[in-house]
């Protein structure tokens, strides 16, 4: 999955013109300065970090603030010209757009489309885009350049007054301002053949090559580049792999198109142009075809399915990977109040809401979805493998024999907990044993819990309560307040956390002496200490709670 792009803020002021650069770019993301913006999709702190960050993660980068400041910022990092991804300066008043960095990687093509919204002109300063209006060295989607080395020397004898000719279909270089002549002493070639670059050559190949896998194995690669040898085809030209229905979650034939760095598609019955040649391999077969576009119908991608842990609230407590994996899903399935949590959204992104209580209908919406090729993100609050909804995607699928589902790539991202929210808030309650318990007997008897009470208060747990109480069963939770006061101490800490994480957050320290039921709603994590939990006093009058690791009268020795 390639990086979605950046835009990064500075001040208020900047907000309107980033959003109309967001207008073009509609997988960016607006991040700004905590202490001067409001109204970003993301906030930061640190601007260097965060810049830097996102520079070495290879997301396009458009900043709003002067050009010297971002190149100071990323001065460290700027070693491999080829890797780095588009930077570029934008003015505050969008009055100026300077591409600065990844002129490889398409950035005077970024720099033209916001200069274009802005109804401005890029300020392009590379010699060869000013004279030829293309940059040689960085070919459209479905083509490669395979001697990026010579491209330096290429250019540089272009500038000086040589021609140069086309060998192949390149109809983006004919329809540029380049010095074309049939005798031109340089050649651009588009070649699937298996050759080295000759001298005066920049070399092109285009990803026309598709490989029918009969058969998987091992020795998948090897196979691979025999027949690739055989047929005297460029390693470069493989465009993806092609393969039966029920071998896409086949791990030889995934490290086959890693090891290729091209796509898996599953056959199924696609249809597509006939190819114009056919080769024949062990176990295999390629696939040639005319001009890459040829390829966009051909097989249907893996599904993915992603269970997405949005923490407890507060867009800053997502782990990165949940948030990559909900910008790039097509589609937001999910209880709404959760939904919600999950903006922004882009409007492309289709959005399935539904009730609380329908948690395998999700799945199974989830898995319908995922299996015709879409990306799709399950969302929970907190963690989704703590009472939330990776359990029922696991269920659905355990309770289904539909081979569609089980070629769905699935994974499962975890997410802050509310338990685990409340008590960093409060110090570190659950810093020894602990346990998490739910007080719904929605889905399984008041016995069972009552049992389970019983015995993690007999084995000293600290203890962490999910659904304490509600209209249906205001009763419960007293109850289990009177199980534990038959192995606690009433001056044991209990906290009381809140919406965590989110604008209403509280935070409450008592005893278990001092609880009561009215104290406590269905929005509220309670935690209650085990026989060593211990307060500290805080500047402000309140207390920290804390578990201490050792387990007993007397902390351990401290270690050297």
């Amino acid at each position: 999955m390639s990086a979605e792009p950046a835009i990064l803020i500075l001040g208020a002021n900047s907000l309107e013109t980033a959003r109309r650069v967001q207008a073009i770019l509609p997988d960016a993301r607006i991040h700004g300065l905590a202490a001067r913006v409001s109204g970003a999709d993301v906030t930061f702190d640190d601007f260097g970090d965060t810049l830097r960050n996102l520079y070495r993660a290879g997301h396009p980068l458009v900043v709003l603030c002067a050009a010297g400041i971002v190149i100071r910022a990323l001065a460290s990092l700027l070693q491999d010209k080829g890797a780095e991804p588009p930077v570029l300066a934008v003015a505050e008043d969008g009055s100026a757009v300077v591409p600065l960095l990844g002129g490889l990687s398409g950035v005077n093509v970024l720099a033209r489309r916001i200069a274009a919204a802005l109804a401005v002109a890029p300020a392009i300063t590379t010699t060869g885009e000013l004279r030829f209006g293309t940059c040689l060295l960085n070919p459209p989607p479905g083509f490669r350049l395979a001697n990026m080395a010579d491209g330096k020397t290429f250019i540089a004898d272009l500038l000086a007054g040589a021609t140069m000719r086309i060998a192949g279909e390149a109809p983006w270089l004919r329809e540029a301002k380049l010095p074309l002549d049939d005798a031109g002493k340089l050649v651009a070639s588009v070649t699937t053949e298996a050759r080295a670059a000759q001298t005066n050559e920049l070399l092109f190949r285009p990803a026309v090559i598709a490989v029918a896998v009969r058969r998987g194995g091992g020795d998948l690669v090897a196979r691979i580049d025999a027949a690739l040898a055989t047929a005297r085809l460029a390693r470069e030209s493989l465009a993806l792999l092609l393969v039966p229905d029920n071998s896409i979650a086949d791990r030889d034939i995934a490290s086959a198109a890693a090891a290729f760095e091209i796509p898996l598609r599953m056959a199924g019955d696609s249809q597509h142009p006939e190819p114009a040649a056919r080769h024949a391999g062990d176990g295999i077969e390629l696939l040639v075809f005319a001009h890459p576009a040829d390829l966009a119908g051909l097989g249907r991608r893996r599904g993915r399915l992603s269970v997405i842990g949005l923490g407890p609230g507060d867009p800053l407590m997502m782990i990165p990977a949940a948030r990559a994996a909900l910008d790039a899903a097509e589609d937001i399935v999910g209880y709404e109040t959760y939904v919600r949590m999950a903006r922004p959204l882009r409007a492309d992104q289709v959005v399935h809401a539904s009730d609380n209580r329908e948690e395998l209908w999700r799945a199974r919406q989830a898995f319908d979805l995922a299996a015709q090729g879409r990306r799709v993100a399950v969302v929970s609050s907190g963690d989704p493998g703590v009472f939330a909804m990776a359990a029922a995607v696991l269920e659905a699928l355990d309770g289904s024999d539909d081979p569609a589902w089980r070629a769905v790539e699935l994974e499962v991202l975890p997410g802050v907990s509310a338990a685990l929210a409340a008590a960093a808030k409060a110090g570190a309650p659950l810093g020894h044993d602990f346990c998490l318990i739910s007080l719904s007997d929605n889905l399984k008897p008041w016995s069972v819990i009552t049992d389970r009470l019983a015995h993690a208060a007999e084995g000293d747990f600290a203890m962490a309560f999910y659904n304490p109480i509600s209209k249906a069963r205001p009763w419960q939770l007293g109850e289990a307040i009177e199980i534990l006061r038959r192995h606690r101490a009433p001056a044991t800490p209990v906290v009381l956390g809140r919406d965590i994480g989110r604008p209403a957050e509280s935070l409450r320290v008592t005893s278990l002496g001092e609880l009561r039921p009215e104290m406590v709603d269905m929005r509220t994590v309670v935690i209650v200490g085990s026989s060593t939990t211990r307060l500290v006093a805080r500047p402000d009058g309140g207390s920290w709670v804390y578990t201490p690791r050792w387990y007993g009268n007397e902390p351990a020795k401290k270690q050297a």
